[in-house]
């Protein structure tokens, strides 16, 4: 879990539900599986929330300045985003946790914006702990056919990341057009 956060590729998808199945053979028990993959999750999360730190505004808003025609991105667009991050940004990492695609990249703006640790920590690990719970707890009940979990989340997480995708179109879009 720890490496999913590093590396994005590698699906909790396919690691919690093996935990789970691990879990029904008797091999592994199911609280320390979920606490190992909690803990793996949110220690992966700090390497990205210390970057977003670095990164910082300031920083983030020069580079659209000097970049963002390219990615349709203005130092305003960031400067929004960040406001409506100060005002959502609890809620926003503990949802994030849930969705696929987002899970690794909700930590940076939580460091962008110099979230309050004890809150990042705490909201991540709710939101993780759920997820966590619910693929292994999955991979527990299907037992040898602990595969079938990625085959059903899989399509709920292309269509959760394709309506972000979808929706940040529309928004490019809209500035576009209001130019």
């Amino acid at each position: 879990m720890f490496l999913e956060n590093l590396f994005p590729p590698i699906p909790s998808e396919l690691i919690m539900p093996l935990a789970g199945f691990t879990v029904s053979q008797g091999k592994m028990e199911l609280i320390p599986a979920i606490v190992a993959g909690v803990i793996g999750t949110i220690l992966g999360a700090f390497p990205w929330y210390y970057f977003g730190k670095l990164v910082d505004e300031s920083r983030l808003e020069k580079l659209a300045d000097k970049y963002g025609k390219w990615i349709f991105v203005s130092a305003t667009d960031i400067s929004k985003a960040n406001q409506w991050f100060n005002k959502y940004g609890n809620i926003a990492v503990f949802l994030g946790r849930l969705v696929p695609g987002i899970r690794t990249l909700i930590s940076l703006p939580a460091g962008i914006n110099n979230m309050n640790m004890s809150s990042f920590i705490i909201y991540s690990t709710i939101g993780t702990l759920l997820w966590v719970s619910l693929l292994t707890g999955s991979g527990y009940v299907l037992g040898d056919n602990y595969e079938l979990v990625e085959q059903y989340i899989a399509p709920v997480s292309k269509i959760a990341l394709l309506s972000i995708i979808f929706f940040f179109l529309i928004w490019i879009i809209r500035k576009q057009m209001k130019k």
